[in-house]
Formats: structure tokens, C-alpha cells, sequence
């Protein structure tokens, strides 16, 4: 019987282990993006967003592509950034949507949400957050490297940035669906831990994440 147990055991570490380095291949390539993307020298505006920001979103891997029907998806870290300047561990999210109509052509993006006020973060917070259903939460768009942020953006909850290859025109975000990964914060922290601990309550460490946080400190002062 012990045998039996020990061997379950020992038949549980590989997956574990693969899990936790999926969750840290995101937050490496989530840590790539903000410095590739902030460190431009035209992203003035989106540091300046930033230095007054509650938290950001960063996907580093939107993938586009349709004919008729298309489809995007891909994986999200969410941070919190407190009082002190103090940026949070991130919590993990899916993104997902489909669309009908005339679509032909691949698209690779990388993406970053700025989030200005509390009702944006809150919003993001949601086990489901759907863009566009939600009035009350305004969110602009700004393409990576263009300098001078309207006065919407100024005034919006999310502001979001995005860098993308391909043949569609432009990032749109309407109907895409934000989930709430809860079995790889598990898995990442080593315990059960929610989004709201994660990012308002600055709970949760892996080392892992410190990179992220060190980057997004740098750009934000």
C-alpha cells in the first residue's frame, strides 16, 4: 500500500513541475514584452500611462487567424500595483473570442493593458471579463510606438497597447473574453490563492515573477 502511494506520488512531480514552467515561460515572455515594448523610445505616453497606473495586464501572445470565421486566443498575467509603487505577483488569465465575417489572414500579437483607475481594475479582477459588454468600463486603444494619447485615452479606465504582425489591420478587441486561470495560480504559488489576494492584497511569491515586477518598476518611475 505504501509503495502504491509513494509511487502515485512520485507519478504527479513531472506534471507539477511541467505546469509550473508553462506558467513561467508566460511570465519570462510577459517580462520580454515590457521591456521590448515600454523601452521604445516612442513609448513615452504608455510610460507616462504607467507612472500613474493601479496595474497592468500583459499578453505577450494574441494569435489571430481567420477565413470567414476566425478565432484569437492566448494567455495573460495580470499585476497590481499598490500605494508604495509596489508591483504585485501576477495572476494568471486566458483571453479568447471568435468572429464572423470577412477575414482572411494570420495575425501575432503582443499586448499591454494599462489600467488607470479602480473600476478598470476591478473590472479585470472579474472571473469573466467580456470587452465592449460592460459600458461603464472605457477602454482605448493606442498602437505601439504612437506618441500623443488622445484625451479618451486619458480619460479611459484601460488603455491598451498592442504590437502586432500580419495581415489583419488592427487588434480588435470587442467580445474577447478574459478567464480567470485559477488552477495555474495553484499551481504557481504552491497553494490555493485567488486574483483578488494576488493583485489588491499583494499575497502570493515565486521568485520566478520577480523579473516582471523589477521591469515594470523600472518603466514606471
Amino acid at each position: 500500500m505504501i509503495r502504491i502511494l509513494f509511487a502515485a506520488l512520485l507519478a504527479l512531480v513531472p506534471f507539477a513541475a511541467q505546469a509550473q514552467t508553462e506558467q513561467q515561460t508566460l511570465v519570462d515572455r510577459s517580462t520580454l514584452v515590457v521591456q521590448e515594448m515600454l523601452g521604445d523610445q516612442n513609448a513615452t505616453d504608455a510610460r507616462n500611462l504607467l507612472k500613474r497606473s493601479k496595474g497592468a495586464m500583459v499578453c505577450p501572445r494574441i494569435f489571430k487567424a481567420g477565413f470567414f470565421v476566425g478565432g484569437q486566443g492566448g494567455g495573460c498575467v495580470l499585476v497590481g500595483r499598490g500605494p508604495d509603487g509596489k508591483w504585485s505577483s501576477p495572476a494568471f488569465y486566458s483571453m479568447g473570442s471568435a468572429s464572423v465575417g470577412l477575414q482572411i489572414g494570420v495575425q501575432d500579437a503582443e499586448m499591454i493593458f494599462i489600467v488607470l483607475t479602480e473600476k478598470g481594475l476591478q473590472a479585470l479582477l472579474d472571473s469573466q471579463f467580456k470587452f465592449g459588454a460592460d459600458a461603464s468600463v472605457a477602454v482605448a486603444s493606442i498602437g505601439a510606438g504612437v506618441s500623443g494619447s488622445t484625451t479618451a485615452a486619458l480619460r479611459a479606465d484601460i488603455v491598451s497597447f498592442a504590437q502586432a504582425r500580419g495581415l489583419f489591420a488592427g487588434i480588435s478587441l470587442e467580445g474577447s473574453l478574459l478567464s480567470n486561470k485559477s488552477d495555474w495560480n495553484t499551481a504557481y504559488y504552491g497553494k490555493p490563492i485567488g486574483a483578488q489576494q494576488l493583485v489588491i492584497g499583494q499575497e502570493g511569491q515565486n521568485q520566478g515573477a520577480a523579473p516582471l515586477q523589477e521591469m515594470l518598476a523600472r518603466y514606471a518611475q
